[in-house]
């Protein structure tokens, strides 16, 4: 129940701020009071959800200050995972990050940028995947997680695909020739670009 709610929440289908209804709830995943209320108290630790006594839950709105801050902790944690993955890469996963890197580049070309961003999270999957690192996959989890709306909205800003695929290739280069500390190095810049962004969106008077 907490996973199927999650992929929800993460999918979009439930908004910032919006009331998750017990009773709707029960209905939707064929589960009981306690299921529900168990995996309502699930998410809430991991930020997704916010539970208020006698008013209920929601899906937890996340300020831009609150996400420049989330994306700094994980430009941490994930150059961590970038230099364990160019440690541990394989030659088939390294093939298969090279096949990434051409489609993004020509979704980039077509101007597909949503096939572009599905690309970005596929790529960041499997680096967390080449990894190997439990702990720090958890972690970016919960903290990607945090971020969807503004993911999406990142996602549609103009220009930010051309920024970021060079920034892509340089990871999976450094990540395929098995260097660590240029794989970190490259993930570090790249997510704070990120924050660049971010606060560009803020001084855009995009969402709070």
């Amino acid at each position: 129940m907490s996973d199927a709610l999650r992929e929800a929440i993460l999918r979009g289908e439930f908004l910032p701020g919006e009331r998750l209804v017990e009773a709707q709830l029960m209905t939707r995943f064929t589960a009981s009071r306690f299921t529900v209320r168990s995996a309502l108290t699930d998410l809430s630790a991991e930020g997704l959800v916010e539970v208020h006594r006698n008013r209920g839950a929601q899906v937890r709105k996340v300020s831009l200050d609150e996400a420049v801050e989330i994306t700094e902790v994980r430009m941490v944690v994930e150059g961590l995972i970038a230099a364990r993955a160019a440690e541990r890469v394989q030659p088939d996963q390294a093939s298969e990050l090279d096949e990434i890197g051409l489609l993004m580049r020509r979704a980039v070309e077509a101007g597909e940028y949503r096939r572009y961003s599905d690309l970005n999270q596929r790529l960041h999957a499997l680096i967390r995947e080449i990894a190997g690192h439990r702990t720090a996959d958890r972690i970016v989890g919960t903290l990607r997680g945090q971020l969807v709306r503004h993911q999406f909205v990142l996602s549609l800003l103009p220009g930010r695909p051309q920024t970021s695929l060079p920034q892509h290739e340089r990871i999976i280069t450094a990540i395929r020739d098995g260097d660590p500390k240029i794989a970190e190095e490259a993930m570090r810049e790249h997510i704070a670009s990120v924050i660049d962004a971010l606060r560009s969106i803020d001084q855009l008077g995009g969402p709070a």
